[in-house]
């Protein structure tokens, strides 16, 4: 039941109901006194009646001719002489007839079967009149319309009955049974409507209660036929509002009676700054009240709207083709109005799924965001990791995002990234927390179950713009629909997880470069032999999980998403198809596994300790004596070329050497402590994740070559 007070819409003028002349309402106005004894004005001459007798001083023949001239007068909600109407204090739908105790008691039988008849007439007359007001809406107006002109055909048969009594032609008994084939109809209809009264019904619990009504009345045709009729009459209001929402779009529905709800407050903005974005599954919605036989159709009917409004925002005014065989006037058991509703919906799914795709080019944005996004296409980002390295060591205080973006377009516009003609939508930010930390703002359903609250992820003492910096992509309408902020917020959680992975890869290569510097010297069974066998471990563990991460994740997912969107059907298909690729991934990536994500940055962040500390390590390991004397002049080279090389060796051992060791070995202990960590969870988790199997041997064997 729709609340129709919530709805603004015109008031019924004063003087309608003040003036009683103009409903007719003043035939039922019960007089302070009783008619039969306040009856001077009224006087029936072919029977000489005096109106200060009782209707028991006649003899049978004149009382029948009194009973059916007041019985046809209280057909029709007028009181009669001898048959009075008695309301109830303060209900104006709860009256009764009542007859004079005197008459003939065959009389009183015959009048009191046609009373319901009578009480029936009164109260559709009554709904009639209150339910033609604008609060009612636009379904009890065609209701009551409907009544109304069932009403004019009643009162016909009132008519000709009273002609054939003018004429000597109808008794009681024929009286009776020219009525009976009316009363199961409006006894019916009384029911409906006292139900309807009682609850308030308007819009579609109307259509519900007529139609379950004549379900119930399955064993009657003629009334079945009647309220189906009344159905179909009562929904025509209501089917002019659905066809308007399914061939343009548009919600005309002045009285909030419609099942589809539009939400004014949620703009399409929304989609590109806001996580938490409802515009696409809540700016129009379904309300309570859906009718029965819309029921299983209601989501295509909301979504074919939902398409055609996207496209009139885009600028595209598309209407669905109409004829005359789909017009929706009308609902019944050959379920046409289904078949309109479908290809409706079809036309609209195929234009704005043509549009998204054709137009707007949603596959070629994708792809982009692919190449920077997921490290698709690595040569900018290798530059741009050279050219930025001392803006992204700094401080989150000290970093300027201005100069971070001048640098990343410099990197984009001298790569192969120059060709790409979304390139300039990628734009950098430095984010406030760690990953770990943003992780925390997943919604529940997007996180594992084994996620910890807030409080319990590490927040880094000190953290830089390597753990905090990532790209943003400006995403326009209608494209934000598939690619909102929600979306883009998972991407980039793998891009800040890919690239720190890339930063550590980076700097473990510098580390093995410096151990190739010194492959030259016979380090065999010293600290440096073992720190090299250190630093080959920790590049084999960051590069499987590289691997792992691009090849074995992100690829297989991304072919699998790009096959399912060439045969998406609709525009909620393909998010759902996308959204489905992004969560594999987050998977995949062990982003929603925090206890191993944890693990997993902490041996990064050992391996980053490590190679920061593998110059010292070597310089410490081995003495190389400056080739500079304090004069500043080089030192000859010959000596060092004489058969007794022994005293002019560059290169020596150190007499720190222990300590070098002891540093080496206490690396080693903590990334391999941390690295058979990892076992027990990668081999819990594979049983529910099997792509995890393969990573898990890979590292684990690793682990087992220290």
């Amino acid at each position: 039941m729709e609340n129709s007070s919530a709805i603004s819409c015109p008031s019924t003028p004063r003087w309608n109901s003040e003036r009683p002349f103009l409903t007719g309402s003043f035939h039922q106005e019960t007089k302070t006194t009783s008619r039969f004894f306040d009856t001077k004005g009224y006087s029936v001459d072919s029977l000489g009646l005096g109106s200060e007798k009782a209707i028991g001083c006649y003899n049978a023949a004149v009382q029948e001719l009194v009973v059916i001239d007041d019985l046809l007068s209280a057909m029709v909600g007028i009181q009669g002489r001898y048959i009075s109407i008695k309301r109830a204090h303060g209900k104006e739908d709860n009256f009764t007839f009542q007859v004079d105790a005197s008459m003939d008691l065959a009389l009183q039988e015959l009048a009191k079967r046609v009373f319901p008849l009578c009480e029936s007439f009164m109260l559709i007359n009554q709904f009639v009149e209150s339910r033609s007001q604008f609060k009612n809406g636009l379904v009890n107006h065609a209701f009551a319309a409907a009544l109304r002109a069932l009403l004019l055909d009643y009162q016909a048969m009132v008519a000709q009955l009273e002609h054939q009594f003018r004429l000597g032609r109808l008794s009681l008994q024929g009286l009776w049974f020219y009525c009976q084939p009316m009363m199961g109809s409006m006894q019916a209809l009384s029911n409906v409507i006292q139900r309807a009264s009682a609850n308030n019904f308007a819009g579609s619990a109307v259509l519900n209660l007529l139609q379950s009504q004549a379900k119930a009345m399955a064993g009657d045709n003629g009334v079945r036929s009647l309220l189906e009729k009344m159905a179909e009459c009562a929904s025509n209001a209501y089917l002019g509002i659905l066809e308007r929402w399914v061939y343009e779009g548009v919600i005309d529905d002045p009285y909030g009676e419609f099942f589809i709800a539009e939400n004014k407050s949620l703009q399409k903005e929304s989609l590109t700054h806001d996580y938490d974005a409802k515009y696409w599954t809540q700016r129009y919605s379904l309300k309570d009240g859906i009718p029965s036989f819309l029921a299983n159709i209601s989501g295509t009917i909301l979504t074919t709207g939902k398409y055609l409004n996207v496209m009139r925002e885009c600028g595209h005014h598309m209407q669905v083709p109409q004829s005359e065989n789909s017009k929706l006037m009308s609902f019944g058991s050959n379920h046409r109005y289904l078949e309109c509703i479908k290809s409706a919906y079809d036309f609209a799914s195929s234009e704005l799924l043509n549009l998204i795709k054709e137009k707007y080019d949603l596959m070629g944005k994708l792809r982009s965001i692919k190449h920077y996004l997921l490290l698709d296409q690595g040569d900018f980002l290798v530059h741009f990791m050279d050219i930025a390295r001392d803006e992204l060591t700094k401080k989150l205080d000290e970093i300027s995002v201005e100069k971070l973006q001048s640098l990343l377009d410099l990197a984009l516009r001298t790569t192969a990234a120059a060709t790409d003609p979304c390139h300039e939508d990628l734009t950098c930010c430095v984010e406030a927390s760690s990953l770990l930390k943003k992780l925390g703002t997943l919604t529940d359903g997007e996180r594992s179950r084994n996620v910890p609250d807030d409080n319990d992820l590490e927040e880094p003492v000190s953290i830089t713009g390597l753990e905090t910096f990532s790209l943003n992509y400006k995403i326009r309408w209608p494209l934000s629909i598939v690619i909102s902020k929600h979306s883009l917020t998972k991407y980039q959680l793998i891009f800040r997880f890919l690239f720190h992975c890339k930063h550590v890869d980076r700097q473990l290569c510098g580390a093995w470069q410096a151990h190739q510097g010194v492959r030259a010297l016979n380090m065999r069974g010293t600290a440096i032999s073992r720190s090299s066998l250190l630093c080959r471990s920790m590049l084999k563990f960051i590069n499987s999980l590289l691997h792992y991460l691009t090849f074995e994740v992100i690829e297989p997912n991304w072919h699998v998403m790009h096959n399912r969107l060439q045969t998406a059907k609709s525009i909620d298909e393909v998010i759902q198809h996308h959204e489905f690729f992004l969560d594999k991934c987050l998977r995949g990536c062990l982003l929603l596994l925090p206890e191993f994500l944890k693990k997993v940055e902490r041996l990064k962040s050992l391996c980053l300790q490590y190679a920061a500390a593998t110059q010292w390590l070597i310089s410490s390991s081995i003495d190389v004596p400056s080739l500079v004397e304090s004069d500043g002049s080089l030192v000859s080279e010959k000596p060092r070329q004489s058969k007794s090389r022994r005293p002019y060796q560059p290169l020596k051992l150190s007499s720190s050497n222990k300590t070098v060791a002891d540093s080496i070995l206490k690396f080693e202990r903590e990334f391999n402590a941390e690295l058979q960590s990892l076992g027990p969870i990668l081999n819990s988790s594979s049983k529910a994740e099997p792509y995890l199997t393969h990573l898990s041997k890979c590292i684990l064997g690793i682990g087992n070559e220290l």
